[in-house]
């Protein structure tokens, strides 16, 4: 909870900071990593160069005191976001050391865009509201390097690549064996790591990637489609990197598998939903669930721009073969008079929904917004609907906006 004196100030002082997050948020990524550009490595290039990352941190530290206010996201709300970006950042190998040097400048940024408005009191309320934040990240993460048995520090494991496989245009699949003779890691369907990618221009860069089968104590495989850059925006550079030069026999470093979109216990009815790449964790969630619960009931709804683009598809096939009951669906934008696909995009109201279904989406964050909207239609509650999101917008809900 924010302090007494503190609380007024935020609540004063919270729409001019939202006014300006933009510029904000500018200010402190160009004055950090103006001065620290061995940060460029960690942070996203493409992201980077089209502006995308520049919101992400102070959009998160605005909603979270529109929170403390009382004007923002719930509690159980934000517990999901804070849970959200403690996954990533363990992923990402966050130490809490860094979040002294980011609140530094993320004031910093404050302060200079604001100029006389940041008062003593002004600024002795903001830094309490980031250092709240940031001591609940700190508490989450490193009880999520505990659990996972990860060095901090040091939280990198190298793999060997023992195959790739082209699963469709652009799409590969990267089966990876960990370097060390150990077993691979165990984890909940739905998880994905980080590939820490030295390239050859000698930097290294970070990337997620769901994984995307379920777990078998020997290997891991990863599911990477190669980002074209489109509007202005770069190609991608870690996916570009793992189809033109990893191979089998090349080693990568990867990250602990993290993430919250996991395959909740139960047996309640399944809807996976899904468009382009992000058909990666519902095969895996499909995977464990054939493995497991072959007489749980399934709906499968994948939506693609073309059949050739369907990655994954030859996997799901043979997972839905294993269960009593499974649903699919499928959405072309280009159907070429495919048997039994529908061309254009999802039809919400055309997808099976049995009561009591539980509902996973992973896809673009327009999709998943779109189809979140037409369950809610449809009277599917909020805590039935689970979604990932990557990049800079994975902090977010999907119906929700940095304070205005």
């Amino acid at each position: 909870m924010l302090s007494a004196t503190s609380a007024p100030v935020i609540e004063a002082t919270l729409p001019v900071v939202g006014r300006h997050l933009d510029q904000i948020s500018g200010t402190f990524y160009d004055t950090m990593l103006g001065e620290h550009p061995e940060l460029l490595d960690l942070f996203n290039r493409g992201a980077q160069a089209t502006g995308e990352q520049r919101s992400a941190l102070g959009g998160a530290v605005a909603a979270f005191a529109a929170h403390l206010v009382g004007a923002g996201p719930d509690a159980a709300v934000f517990d999901h976001i804070v849970e959200r970006i403690a996954q990533r950042h363990c992923a990402l190998g966050i130490r809490p050391e860094q979040y002294t040097m980011v609140g530094r400048y993320l004031l910093g940024a404050v302060g200079t865009v604001l100029g006389d408005a940041v008062t003593p009191a002004v600024a002795a309320a903001w830094d309490e509201v980031y250092w709240l934040f940031a001591a609940r990240l700190i508490g989450r993460e490193a009880r999520l390097y505990a659990e996972a048995g990860v060095d901090g520090a040091d939280p990198w494991r190298e793999y060997v690549v023992a195959t790739r496989i082209a699963e469709a245009h652009d799409t590969m699949s990267f089966i990876l064996t960990p370097a060390d003779g150990r077993p691979a890691p165990s984890f909940v369907p739905g998880q994905y790591v980080t590939v820490a990618a030295d390239l050859p221009d000698g930097h290294r860069q970070l990337r997620q990637y769901s994984l995307s089968q379920a777990a078998t104590g020997a290997t891991l495989r990863i599911t990477v489609r190669r980002v074209r850059g489109a509007g202005g925006a770069p190609d991608g550079v870690v996916s570009g990197y793992l189809h033109d030069h990893v191979t089998a026999g090349d080693r990568l470093l990867l990250s602990h598998p993290y993430g919250d979109l996991t395959l909740r216990p139960g047996t309640d009815p399944l809807v996976l939903i899904s468009a382009g790449v992000g058909i990666t964790p519902m095969a895996a969630i499909l995977d464990q669930v054939a493995r497991t619960q072959p007489t749980r009931d399934v709906t499968l709804v994948h939506a693609d721009r073309s059949p050739d683009r369907h990655a994954l598809r030859l996997d799901m096939t043979g997972h839905r073969s294993r269960l009593a009951s499974c649903t699919s669906l499928v959405w072309y934008e280009r159907a070429a008079g495919v048997p039994g696909a529908y061309q254009g995009f999802i039809d919400t109201d055309a997808v099976p929904l049995r009561p009591g279904a539980e509902v996973y989406l992973c896809g673009p964050v327009p999709f998943m917004q779109a189809v979140r909207a037409g369950l809610h239609r449809r009277g599917v509650a909020d805590d039935r609907i689970r979604y990932e999101v990557f990049g800079s917008e994975q902090w977010r809900p999907l119906a929700a906006a940095a304070p205005a």
